[in-house]
């Protein structure tokens, strides 16, 4: 029975007690719905149908003593044929909250009844990494362990693979604190995608937000009967949080695998059609996602639904934040209109059951009004694609076209904006943490791809090189994929090393694409979402290079860890002392204080970035990082600033060894940085 009398949305799915169980299932406009159980040896057979009742809030409900753990089920339900609504009552529909589920030899799904939580979480806890010290690492949950010889062969690509001993050890060394999963709610690949022999690598294809996939379960797991496969996922968040790292969720509630409306329905659909998804007044989807349709987040039943998954993941299965796919769908209002304040948007924020997680916007969709970075509430962080664009432009377009005109096209200004915690973009009142600050993602090029292709390559994906974006932001630097040429091996390495760099030194909350921290590559390919093979895994194996930018990814790591100045959690206000803030203080090459041509010149690509803590937890720190950015070198004299009396170079984008010795140098005094690239000091 519901919690509350007035709370008629409370436990949905099913619920049991001693004398079995109960379904309860939510649809406004069914006119019947009966629940099935299956036959315990053949899950195509229906051994008894049970006709639910329809209560309060328009919540059907069924009670039966065979609705116990492992039990097969699904639901039909009957409605009106008017435009809007997709009623058949001879489809099997899978519970929307159901948190299990099986697949028939047929294809078809079934819901079955999962095992009471009895799951032993020991002294396992959530790290509560806090934001300003959160590393964010992108990884796919079977590509990350695909290749990993350390991990036996049967847990390879699994979930066991990912909490295995070699790879906790692997993130723990390179020092990234969360890792962020691609999605792993039970999908299916696309049907256009089944028509063509490919499937969805990916996984923005949801079937159901309760369940884990368990293609990424290790075969043991697949095929250990009730609950193995949810035993399996819990055990690598256990796992992962013994060692002290995070796990966030990619999760998709934007839309569903039910797709358009000639597309398989399987759940939402069948039950209210109407309600969950949005629609024009004569039955035609709005889709805002370019996926088919549009989870219509209007409605507190689709609201709750999300509300209830977020929930259960965070507090049975204890994961620690979730980034949420076309995070402005959620955002539409009944008009399809984005609001900041949507009820959804601030409930996710201020639900206590939800009050220990990490919430990040990816914010945007494909509908009208669909770019919203920088309108999410107060609380929520935000994939930041004015940073990602900035600094591709900085480092690599920018250069290319110097290359190819004598001139960069851009100052070097829109860079130090981002660098300093994009302030242009979010409210002071939500500060630098509200920027996910990324150069790539699993979407688009790598970091090496950027660096080594003008064009996409994605003939592979079977579209005829149509699909994926053609605003790259890229520069091959003369040759476009592999070369032996040393030349441009040593400019592309040096690319890399100075986007590594300023992802790791901004302001800002700095998510790194798996692999990118020693340079994978997909061919060119900036669209691999149907590439499920070694284009896509993770290569454990490196070349001496590779090893190099390892090493540089883990020292900038280590060095945003030990250098509060370069994590603020707040914006500084101009003559106040903010805690946890930073005073910065701009150069120019001259040691002078940045005037508007230094900012704005093409021929003045060359800053100085003097930052310092206003502490609140740490002890007082402060740096200075340089940026040139044009491949001539540069003579830059030292700013001399009242409190410093030395500065010690503690890493330089130029050199490839990251273990040489590093120097001290005075205020005033003169130093040559090399062309297109990077230092940091630290200094006293």
């Amino acid at each position: 029975m519901p919690d509350h009398p007035s709370d008629h949305l409370a436990d949905l799915g099913v619920t049991l007690g001693d004398k079995g169980g109960q379904l309860r299932v939510w649809s406004a406009s069914a006119t019947s719905m009966e629940l099935c159980l299956f036959d315990e040896r053949d899950p195509t057979w229906v051994a008894k149908t049970i006709a639910m009742s329809k209560g309060d809030g328009d919540v059907w409900s069924a009670t039966s003593k065979q609705l116990v753990p492992g039990v097969r089920y699904s639901i039909r339900a009957n409605g009106p044929t008017a435009p809007g609504h997709a009623f058949d009552s001879s489809l099997h529909l899978i519970d929307p909250y159901a948190r299990g589920l099986a697949r028939t030899s047929s294809g078809d799904w079934r819901g079955y009844v999962q095992e009471p939580d009895t799951f032993d979480w020991g002294h396992s806890k959530k790290p509560r990494v806090g934001m300003d010290h959160t590393v964010l690492y992108e990884a796919h949950a079977k590509g990350i362990s695909k290749l990993n010889p350390d991990v036996p062969e049967e847990l390879r690509g699994t979930y066991a693979g990912l909490a295995h001993e070699s790879t906790i050890a692997y993130l723990k060394d390179l020092g990234v604190t969360t890792v962020e999963l691609l999605p792993v709610h039970q999908f299916v690949s696309e049907q256009r995608l089944i028509k063509q022999g490919l499937i969805n690598y990916w996984g923005y294809n949801t079937l159901n937000f309760f369940t884990p996939h368990a293609a990424y379960a290790s075969r043991e797991a697949q095929f250990g009967g009730t609950g193995a496969v949810l035993r399996e996922f819990k055990g690598m968040v256990k796992l992962l949080h013994e060692a002290g790292l995070e796990v966030v969720l990619d999760v998709v509630y934007n839309h569903t695998a039910e797709e358009g409306l000639t597309g398989p329905t399987t759940s939402l659909r069948g039950l209210d059609n109407k309600n969950y998804y949005r629609q024009t007044p004569d039955g035609e989807y709005v889709d805002v996602t370019g996926c088919g349709n549009s989870v219509n987040t209007a409605t507190a039943a689709a609201r709750r639904l999300v509300l209830d998954s977020l929930r259960y993941w965070a507090n049975e299965v204890q994961v620690d934040g979730f980034r949420f796919d076309l995070a402005a769908t959620l955002g539409r209002d009944a008009a399809n209109e984005f609001q900041p304040e949507h009820p959804l948007l601030l409930a996710i924020r201020d639900d206590p059951q939800l009050s220990d997680v990490k919430i990040i916007a990816e914010p945007w969709d494909v509908g009208m009004g669909g770019w919203q970075v920088g309108k999410f509430p107060d609380g929520w962080s935000e994939w930041n694609d004015g940073y990602r664009d900035r600094m591709r432009d900085f480092w690599l377009t920018d250069i290319g076209a110097a290359r190819a005109n004598g001139a960069a096209p851009n100052g070097i200004g829109s860079l130090a904006r981002r660098l300093a915690g994009s302030a242009h973009v979010f409210s002071q009142e939500r500060g630098p943490m509200a920027s996910v600050n990324f150069i790539t993602a699993h979407d688009g090029f790598t970091m090496a791809d950027l660096t080594a292709y003008n064009e996409k390559h994605n003939l592979g994906n079977g579209e005829k090189n149509r699909d994926g974006t053609d605003n790259n932001h890229s520069f091959n630097y003369g040759a476009e994929g592999s070369t032996d040429d040393p030349e441009i091996r040593e400019a592309r390495c040096k690319a890399m090393r100075n986007l590594l760099g300023t992802l790791l030194l901004s302001a800002g909350i700095p998510m790194l694409t798996a692999g990118d921290e020693f340079g994978r590559t997909q061919r060119g390919n900036n669209n691999a979402y149907n590439q499920d093979g070694e284009l896509t895994w993770l290569p454990w194996e490196h070349e001496d290079w590779q090893d190099d930018l390892l090493e540089v990814t883990r020292q900038l790591i280590e060095l945003r860890h030990e250098n509060p100045a370069l994590r603020p959690v707040r914006y500084g206000k101009w003559g106040e002392t903010v805690p946890s803030a930073t005073q910065m203080d701009w150069y120019n090459k001259q040691g002078l204080a940045m005037s508007e041509k230094d900012w704005d010149s093409p021929e003045e690509r060359t800053l100085q970035y003097l930052a310092a803590s206003t502490p609140e937890f740490e002890e007082f720190n402060r740096i200075l990082l340089i940026v040139h950015g044009l491949e001539d070198d540069v003579t830059v004299t030292l700013p001399e600033h009242e409190g410093v009396t030395s500065y010690t170079l503690l890493w330089d984008s130029a050199v490839e060894d990251p273990t040489e010795s590093m120097d001290e140098h005075g205020p005033g005094s003169e130093l040559v940085v090399a062309g297109a690239s990077m230092q940091l000091f630290r200094a006293h």
